[in-house]
């Protein structure tokens, strides 16, 4: 992070973390320490990725936790949103401010209207909660575009990009930008 902002780019750098990590006393200090000991690594830019399916075993504990992160300026995304049981009931609940759309839901939109509709409402619930959305699992163009015709206009997959050191990101994201301007 430290590296790409000194090359002028200021990503939002989403982690994922277990939510086993989040039941450890010392996680917040952990945080905080190694954001002291990257001081050129702006906080802001830090997106915790915590699965809904976890964040559901303990929501208060969660939401504290979650809490006292953001307090130093970390956000959260709630990942694969739409797989757990009480999806609605826990969004109200845990202060995410992204919801990420599970890649079965995005694989069949082409060709599942049920799908798109998930999609849809999805999109409409995180504008109705005030939260971003981002589509997991986008693979080609075709459902980078349903997907912004559903309102959807942020996304992650191999469509964009495959996996890729952190040392070749700065280079990929120039081609990426030459590409499409």
């Amino acid at each position: 992070m430290q590296e790409w902002v000194a090359a002028g780019q200021h990503w939002v750098i989403s982690v994922n973390i277990a939510a086993r990590h989040f039941h450890r006393p010392d996680f917040v200090d952990a945080l905080r320490a190694l954001f002291q000991k990257y001081p050129d690594a702006p906080v802001q830019q830090l997106e915790l990725e915590i699965l809904e399916s976890a964040a559901l075993q303990d929501v208060q504990q969660m939401r504290q936790m979650m809490r006292e992160c953001q307090a130093l300026g970390v956000s959260f995304a709630l990942d694969d949103f739409g797989t757990g049981f009480s999806s609605l009931s826990y969004l109200k609940r845990l202060p995410a401010e992204t919801i990420k759309i599970d890649r079965m839901f995005v694989d069949g939109i082409l060709t599942d209207p049920e799908d798109s509709t998930l999609v849809s409402a999805i999109v409409g619930l995180a504008r109705a909660f005030d939260r971003a959305v981002i589509a997991e699992g986008v693979e080609n163009s075709a459902q980078a575009e349903k997907l912004l015709s559903l309102g959807c206009e942020l996304g992650q997959g191999y469509g964009i990009a495959k996996p890729m050191p952190a040392d070749t990101v700065l280079e990929w994201a120039a081609r990426y930008l030459a590409v499409k301007t």
